[in-house]
Formats: C-alpha cells, sequence, structure tokens
C-alpha cells in the first residue's frame, strides 16, 4: 500500500514583500501565488523546506488547511 504525502493549503502575511523566489525554490512547494504581502501556496510532504524559505521575513499570519487537493487553482 502506498501512502501519499499531506498536502496542505498555506496563506502567509508578511510584513513587507514575501519571498515569493525562496518558497518558489523550496522542494514540495508549488502553485505560488503572490497577492501584496500575502503568499499562497501548496506544500507537499514535509513542512520543513517551506518554513527554512521563510527564514529573515516576519511572518503576521500563517494559515495550513490540510486538502486531498492534486491540481488546479486551490484558492
Amino acid at each position: 500500500m502506498t501512502r501519499e504525502l499531506p498536502v496542505q493549503r498555506v496563506e502567509v502575511s508578511f510584513v513587507g514583500a514575501p519571498p515569493a523566489q525562496q518558497v518558489k525554490r523550496a522542494s514540495g512547494v508549488s502553485a505560488v501565488e503572490i497577492d501584496g504581502a500575502t503568499l499562497r501556496c501548496l506544500v507537499y510532504g514535509s513542512f520543513q523546506p517551506f518554513l527554512e524559505a521563510l527564514r529573515g521575513h516576519e511572518v503576521i499570519t500563517l494559515k495550513s488547511i490540510s486538502t486531498n487537493h492534486a491540481g488546479g487553482n486551490p484558492w
């Protein structure tokens, strides 16, 4: 039996501009969207690479919702 990696829809608001390029390069991250100071994306599997991409940037809010979404625009 193959276990699927967990998928999280994530929305993060920052003081200033989001670290879009760092997040896009993080392992397991896809569907990155920027709306002003808010970044939205999908995180597959471990959250660690995503969290490391946020290092050095002040986060105001972080929301994460578990989903089985496999493609398209989750927002």
